[in-house]
């Protein structure tokens, strides 16, 4: 009987997973590179070379998409940092209700992005929105939250983080109870409080839970497109305008080729920022 080769046979478990990743991930990667240097349509193509780069980075609001982009990333990241660690750690005392409030935290994740888009769009409505009629009652003249250029991407912004903090706050969650119950024990012998508990154990033992959520944000808000666009299309002006948004505006006009360059450059600045801050985070836990 022939031996079989043990380390052959165990690659021929992964070849429907490679088969599948090559299919639906590094082809289209691959077609989308080549197509950016075409101009195409459904029937026919032309090789033009960087002509559709050019032209893509020579739009009148991608300095200001960009900006807006890196901005909504790292504001968006920021907020599902901390409030997803505060709510985390709250989450992880001993409370009867504990797991109800868990399920309510994590309930936006669930929800469509389209339909919290269109809802909170109608909540923020400057006259009719329940936000502004309930700051009325309160004697407060609320703003036109997705009308006014200077908090139209904090708005959305905030409605993003509103739907996100679930995943972040179960990802803390787990870090926080995969930490050794003697810690805490200790903490309490010495006389420790809840501040120091979590200034002195939780914040520093809970790094790895951080990275992952710092990684997952950030690319999130980066990518970000579909929520901009329910609540206010890159508006007013190009002030909510992300690299997404632009790209989906070129799709629109016919512009395919063109919109491709774009989705290759949203690549690029996201490999670009995520790939060195992913290094760094894994080297400062390792330092740990």
């Amino acid at each position: 009987m022939t031996k079989l080769n043990t380390s052959t046979y165990s690659y021929y478990f992964l070849l429907p997973a490679g088969i599948i990743y090559f299919t639906f991930f590094l082809l289209p990667t691959i077609m989308s590179f080549f197509f950016s240097m075409t101009w195409w349509t459904l029937t026919d193509w032309e090789f033009i070379g960087l002509e559709n780069f050019k032209t893509f980075l020579s739009e009148p609001s991608m300095n200001i998409g960009f900006k807006n982009t890196v901005i909504y990333a790292v504001m968006t990241c920021g907020l599902k940092i901390i409030f997803g660690l505060l709510i985390g750690t709250f989450l992880c005392t001993r409370l009867r209700t504990v797991g109800f409030i868990r399920s309510m935290v994590f309930f936006p994740t669930l929800l469509s992005t389209i339909a919290i888009g269109i809802a909170f769009s109608m909540m923020m409505h400057p006259s009719q929105g329940m936000i502004n009629t309930v700051l009325s009652a309160i004697g407060i003249v609320g703003p036109d939250w997705l009308g006014d250029v200077k908090i139209a991407l904090l708005s959305v912004a905030l409605v993003d983080v509103w739907q996100g903090l679930g995943i972040a706050t179960v990802i803390f969650i787990a870090g926080i109870m995969s930490i050794p119950e003697e810690y805490f024990e200790a903490l309490m012998i010495d006389g420790g409080n809840s501040f120091q508990k979590f200034w002195h154990i939780i914040l520093p033992l809970s790094r790895p839970a951080m990275n992952t959520v710092i990684i997952l944000a950030f690319i999130g808000g980066l990518r970000s497109f579909d929520l901009i666009w329910v609540m206010t299309k890159g508006g007013p002006g190009f002030s909510t305008d992300l690299i997404a948004s632009i790209i989906y505006k070129q799709y629109q006009a016919g512009f395919y080729g063109i919109s491709t360059a774009g989705n290759v450059i949203l690549f690029i600045v996201v490999s670009l920022l995520a790939f060195p801050l992913h290094y760094f985070l894994n080297r400062k836990e390792v330092d740990l």
